[in-house]
């Protein structure tokens, strides 16, 4: 089938977290085969590994030393064969990080390219001068803190990184670094890869003049936490250069049948338009974004979202997600938008269900699952160290999937690698497996609903103009329609609509009455279309 991902559910498995099956405490390739049935059950269809190569582990497998071997602790290339054997016999689809814009200090074209000016590898990093007083040569910083620069005493130059010192960026301007991604790249689809998730995939080029990123437009008036949000990246990052290079990469999928590539837009400015950019035809076939990751709970914010991607870019295709394993869980984030913890994770399940583009789940939001509070000395994660006590570290999303109420969750038989607590004890898959009315039957339900309907997987979005806090949609083909509302609140509200015959699929506090449409707290309800739609409030 082609185009398999378009209107897809793809789930984000955390290979340390998922499932532990050797008894050490962190998950690993053979446990992800032993829970690919509860996956196939859910529904989804394809399963996101996030990195699973060889890795010193500094930021968790996002620095990477071997990009063609398994790391010893979650198995072997042997294992993984399996496990795309195993997954694909469910009909579900594998789709693996590849991080591109840096590696691990311990990979071998660093240690090579640090030795001397003029070695064989000499140019496939970001090296430069110092300043004149020794200093870096401009004012780029790192995600993770401080300068972006690093003094390397062998080259006498320093070395850029956008992320740890430990993760220094590859120059993207050399051909060669170029090939050499296309090669890893190709290693991984011969063995069966169905697709690959770019991480940070406008960070590829850096400006060759070097030149000063400059301060936030946008006016502050107290530091941020983490002051790289201060800058606009205008150099450092999201280069013209980029496209092309993105390009090659699809040349290259293009060679394979029905294989897929998902961007993640690591960008504060202007995140919507560079994802239809990096959608055009030709380049990635879809691409998500931090956008629906934040604070903002309100239709006016989901809908300007939605609307502004197809105006700008009709021809691309986004993924939407509320959660990863990046940023603080949505039922979390949003629990003051809830009337209860668990109809706002039913709702946020049915409202990212219902999204014009493909969607990626966050292993345990269909459980409803929420951030684990960790001490200072549980912390594993090095922006989470450096920025204590805020903003708020990438630890406490991570924790391990919890499939039953004992010791370790079902995750493991010894202490994990993060701690399991009580709270998130109280929120696992056996006690809501076959429950009526559990956050998880709701998530496959919804699933379920959204695979057998037309509208949903790929039809055309109309908003209409209702009052927050109720966002209210028309998904609609040329031979079926659905209106989709949900009034995000825990109050109640009421409506008045038109051309509807019933209600239909999933629904979540909602009753229709002729043309009343009576919205409890977190309410969902999908009407089954009849005629003209026209909604008031």
């Amino acid at each position: 089938m082609t185009d398999w991902w378009r209107g897809s559910v793809t789930y984000q498995v955390y290979p340390r977290s998922f499932q532990d099956d050797n008894g050490d405490g962190i998950g690993d390739l053979k446990g992800i085969v032993r829970r690919l049935p509860y996956l196939a059950d859910l529904g989804v269809d394809a399963v996101w590994l996030s990195p699973i190569f060889t890795s010193p582990m500094l930021d968790m497998g996002y620095d990477v030393s071997n990009y063609t071997e398994v790391d010893p602790v979650f198995g072997t290339l042997q294992d993984y064969d399996d496990l795309v054997a195993a997954a694909h016999k469910l009909g579900l689809k594998v789709v693996i990080d590849q991080v591109l814009n840096h590696t691990s200090d311990k990979h071998p074209a660093f240690v090579e390219s640090r030795s001397s000016r003029d070695n064989a590898k000499a140019d496939w990093y970001v090296w430069a001068d110092p300043m004149l007083d020794g200093s870096p040569p401009n004012n780029w910083l790192s995600v993770f803190g401080g300068s972006a620069w690093q003094w390397d005493a062998r080259r006498k130059q320093y070395y850029f990184h956008n992320f740890l010192t430990q993760q220094p960026d590859l120059n993207f301007h050399n051909r060669d670094v170029q090939d050499f991604h296309l090669a890893n790249m190709r290693f991984w689809l011969e063995r069966g890869t169905d697709g690959f998730r770019f991480d940070t995939v406008n960070f590829f080029f850096h400006d060759k003049k070097l030149r000063n990123d400059a301060a936030d437009y946008r006016v502050l008036t107290v530091p941020e936490g983490n002051p790289y949000q201060m800058q606009y990246h205008l150099f450092s990052k999201g280069q013209p250069e980029n496209l092309p290079w993105i390009e090659r990469i699809r040349e290259l999928m293009d060679a394979f049948d029905n294989r897929s590539t998902v961007g993640e837009m690591g960008e504060t400015h202007h995140a919507i338009k560079m994802m239809g950019e990096y959608t055009a035809p030709g380049r990635l076939n879809q691409c998500y974004s931090f956008e629906m990751m934040g604070y903002d709970y309100t239709a006016a914010f989901f809908r300007s979202r939605i609307a502004d991607f197809f105006a700008g870019a009709p021809n691309g295709w986004p993924m939407w997600a509320f959660s990863n394993h990046d940023v603080v869980r949505h039922a979390t984030r949003w629990a003051r938008y809830g009337v209860s913890q668990d109809a706002l994770a039913r709702q946020a399940g049915a409202l990212a269900l219902s999204f014009q583009g493909s969607i990626c789940l966050w292993e345990g939001e269909e459980i409803g699952q929420t951030d684990t509070a960790l001490a200072f000395e549980e912390l594993t994660d090095p922006q989470g160290i450096n920025f204590w006590p805020e903003p708020v570290g990438r630890d406490n999303t991570r924790t391990p999937m919890v499939w039953d109420g004992s010791q370790f969750g079902g995750f493991s038989t010894v202490t994990p690698w993060l701690p399991v607590k009580a709270p998130q004890l109280a929120r696992n898959v056996a006690s809501q497996l076959g429950v009526a009315g559990s956050v998880l039957e709701f998530y496959r339900s919804m699933i379920r609903f959204r695979k057998g309907s037309a509208a949903l997987m790929t039809g055309w979005t109309v908003f209409h103009d209702v009052a927050e806090p109720v966002l209210a949609f028309t998904r609609e083909t040329g031979t079926e329609a659905l209106l989709c509302v949900f009034n995000l609140s825990p109050e109640g509200r009421s409506l008045h609509v038109e051309g509807v015959s019933g209600l239909a699929g999933p629904v979540q506090d909602a009753v229709l009455n002729g043309g009343s449409l009576t919205l409890g707290p977190n309410a969902v309800a999908f009407l089954a279309v009849s005629g003209p739609v026209r909604v008031t409030d």
